[in-house]
């Protein structure tokens, strides 16, 4: 005889679920959303399943001694080992666990029939949705009447967005956003009161096109209650205002500045999307997840500013090169930035007139291509403008700079053929970043929107 899973303890639900005919099945399922979730957010991960153990029904993580690039925990009566090559995060650590969070739910719902056939908006969307909306904001899926019974704020915008993407309006396609208010402490903005007939924010909303004018998401952004309902709209400028002079986790384009210091206070989530299709997500001051050609990307940008900065001695040349190249991306234009170890390798790397510092009176076959050279001779990063560095980068070919900052090149042409450079299947800029690598940091900036950095031959991130 069955009993509520409710009613269970440990014991009882290990128990019912070795006399389930669908156990079996159930767990395999699960295992392949696991893994599919992990491999998603964290490729190359690899995940396995070892030995039986005590069961749980949240993924706990064990084995605090375990190897760099280890991460084991229990879940659902079995220890679990997820390896990934270049380690993980602690960012990456807590999606672990909001991914087994969320699938932790979706499975005690199998034995609790009566939840389960109210809770259909818990597998609307695709699973990837859920998980983010976990790492954002885990009270949704703490408790399983509460999952349940309360409609996921955070997935309902997203999925939102998302239909917004599908549409355009005067054949332009649509930009929009949303702030969803957080549950943490904010001295600047109190929650405005609740509206007569507030509607909630969800998908319905994208049949009434008018909706799409009412924000256009880098100006203006909805505002959205802790119970999921459109309470007004705001200035993203203005919002962010209270919060101008805090120091941002790491350096953003400039078009989200306000955004990501929208979320540096109270919990705040804003979400916007682009008029190139994408969905951003910015929280604690950041951007943290990126939607973009149907995947999800984990977009940690404090992580990867810390990893560039590392490399880069001087933290006012690594801030910005790492802005300039964001806006770059932004504005879908290519660009390569090489920070040389050593400033005597640049012989190595571009070819003799390719150099700033080059006499300019050496013949006249390389004068041509060094007729604008006097304009950035003895120039570096820190001096010229964002905007003339950005106008600079979009020639063809690379900036290269020693670790001072200071210009060596522009428009170079790099030497690709350098210590097993080739790379099948990719184009010349990123061989060139690959080659570039063996001999300092490299930022390379793709028309498609990406930000990649190379070291010592390998793609450390993408962003």
């Amino acid at each position: 005889m069955s009993m509520p899973l409710d009613d269970m303890d440990a014991g009882g639900v290990a128990a019912h679920r070795a006399v389930s005919g669908i156990t079996q099945t159930l767990d395999t399922v699960f295992l392949q959303l696991l893994k599919q979730g992990l491999e998603h957010f964290m490729p190359p991960a690899q995940v396995e399943l070892l030995t039986p153990v005590a069961y749980t029904d949240e993924l706990v993580v064990t084995g605090q001694d375990s190897p760099p690039g280890v991460i084991e925990f229990d879940w659902l009566g079995y220890q679990y080992r997820v390896s990934r090559p270049d380690g993980f995060t602690g960012a990456q650590i807590r999606m672990v666990k909001s991914i087994g969070r969320v699938l932790s739910i979706r499975y005690r719902l199998a034995f609790h029939p009566v939840l389960a056939a109210e809770s259909g908006h818990l597998f609307r969307g695709l699973p990837e949705d859920r998980y983010v909306s976990a790492f954002l904001d885990s009270s949704a899926y703490r408790d399983l009447e509460q999952a349940a019974g309360t409609p996921d704020r955070i997935a309902g915008a997203i999925e939102v967005l998302r239909l917004s993407a599908l549409t355009t309006d005067e054949n332009r396609r649509i930009s929009t956003g949303v702030i969803l208010f957080g549950s943490q402490p904010d001295a600047c903005h109190e929650l405005p009161s609740l509206p007569d007939g507030a509607l909630r924010y969800t998908s319905d909303l994208t049949s009434t096109r008018s909706f799409y004018r009412l924000s256009d998401g880098l100006k203006t952004v909805a505002l959205v209650n802790q119970e999921g309902l459109l309470v007004e709209l705001v200035d993203v400028e203005e919002w962010a205002r209270p919060f101008r002079d805090f120091e941002l986790p790491a350096p953003v384009a400039a078009r989200y500045e306000f955004h990501s210091r929208a979320t540096l206070c109270g919990g705040h989530i804003c979400m916007i999307l682009t008029a190139y299709g994408e969905i951003k997500v910015f929280a604690g001051g950041a951007q943290v997840f990126t939607f973009r050609g149907g995947t999800w990307h984990f977009a940690n940008t404090a992580e990867c500013y810390r990893l560039w900065n590392e490399a880069i001695p001087n933290e006012s040349t690594a801030q910005r090169l790492f802005a300039v190249a964001l806006n770059l991306a932004e504005d879908r234009r290519g660009a390569l930035f090489v920070v040389l170890d050593d400033a005597t390798a640049v012989h190595q790397l571009i070819s003799a007139e390719d150099l700033l510092r080059t006499d300019p009176s050496h013949g006249d076959a390389s004068l041509v291509k060094r007729r604008f050279h006097y304009l950035l001779r003895d120039q570096d990063a820190l001096r010229l403008s964002s905007s003339v560095l950005e106008s600079v980068a979009r020639i063809d070919g690379a900036i290269v700079l020693d670790l001072d900052g200071n210009l060596l090149s522009f428009g170079a042409i790099l030497q690709n053929s350098i210590a097993g450079a080739s790379v099948p299947g990719e184009g010349s800029r990123t061989a060139a970043a690959v080659a570039a690598s063996h001999f300092g940091a490299v930022l390379k900036v793709s028309e498609d929107g990406m930000v990649s950095y190379f070291r010592n031959g390998q793609c450390l991130w993408e962003l």
